[in-house]
């Protein structure tokens, strides 16, 4: 990150965390300085080093330097989660749509895949608790929570947005996975086409870990809670780098997806409530829907057909 972001972030930590603000002991003498603390929390999460490893550098010891973090992850949690880690607005949807379809899949809300952050020498008594034996995903839906949406792919109209995976999550609705084995040049084209799209959150994964070595080497902190923070925070600042750095680096002209119009055939319905009520009925209605093979099948053929008729014309099918 750059010096004035970082500084932005140390002004807000200095004025509303009080951990952060610089005081004096029972002797009148200052103690550390917002900026030492928080550059020795920075250094941790982005080198990954161990909490005494900057010791001579910012005159902080171990155990000042593990406080540090734990406030500091807080903190980010606590003053930029709500913005920088929150569930895409209607609008938010309707831009991922626009640019879904501009790639070659109408209703796609974008990529989901699970990354693993090793726990080195975890106790063997608590292996199965935490990574729950099988080291597959545990996936876990809200139901009657997301936004009514309406898209059309091959001439049939869909009302459940999805995800473009890999092959170890389950063929439901929401899911649409590649083609192992492609036979004909519609499944070939579709398939490549669908792991190029699809690799773009593993790409994000090595954006963040080669931003935040922290959560790249084994972790080192033994409560699962403030594991879970840290990983937290590290996502709120890559969204909050992004949003700064943007500008320079964007594949899309972002205009073309901020105007106040639906500029596809995908939709979101501004006026659906999503307080629905988690009755038993609502649960069951939603889980019956997500994991309806038939409907999954035929959405995934009618993408094949879609991306065929898109750039099956391509020679070199990019």
């Amino acid at each position: 990150m750059n010096k004035p972001f970082f500084m932005h972030i140390v002004d807000r930590l200095s004025n509303e965390v009080d951990f952060f603000r610089q005081k004096r002991d029972g002797l009148g003498k200052l103690g550390l300085s917002t900026l030492q603390k928080c550059t020795a929390a920075i250094c941790v999460l982005a080198y990954g080093t161990a909490a005494d490893a900057i010791d001579e550098y910012l005159r902080l010891g171990e155990t000042t330097t593990r406080s540090c973090v734990e406030n500091f992850v807080e903190g980010i949690i606590y003053l930029f989660g709500d913005e920088y880690l929150r569930r895409p607005t209607p609008d938010d949807l309707r831009r991922l749509f626009d640019i879904g379809e501009y790639r070659g899949f109408p209703g796609m809300i974008g990529s989901i895949d699970c990354m693993h952050w090793e726990w080195e020498n975890c106790p063997t008594a608590w292996k199965g608790q935490y990574s729950r034996g099988s080291g597959k995903p545990t996936i876990v839906l809200e139901a009657g929570q997301a936004p009514q949406v309406t898209f059309s792919v091959n001439g049939r109209e869909y009302h459940m947005a999805y995800y473009l995976t890999d092959g170890i999550y389950t063929k439901w609705t929401n899911f649409i996975q590649s083609i192992p084995i492609p036979q004909g040049p519609k499944a070939v084209l579709f398939a490549q086409h669908q792991e190029a799209v699809r690799k773009d959150v593993e790409r994000a994964f090595g954006v963040l870990q080669a931003r935040f070595a922290i959560v790249k080497n084994p972790a080192l902190f033994w409560d699962k809670v403030k594991i879970g923070k840290i990983m937290r925070a590290c996502i709120i600042l890559h969204n909050m780098i992004v949003e700064d750095e943007r500008d320079g680096y964007s594949q899309f002209d972002l205009s073309d997806f901020q105007h106040g119009e639906d500029n596809g055939s995908s939709h979101v319905d501004l006026t659906y409530s999503t307080d629905i009520p988690t009755n038993i009925a609502n649960m069951m209605g939603v889980r019956t829907r997500l994991r309806d093979r038939q409907m999954h099948e035929q959405l995934k053929g009618d993408l094949v057909e879609h991306v065929w008729r898109r750039f099956g014309g391509d020679e070199n099918n990019q």
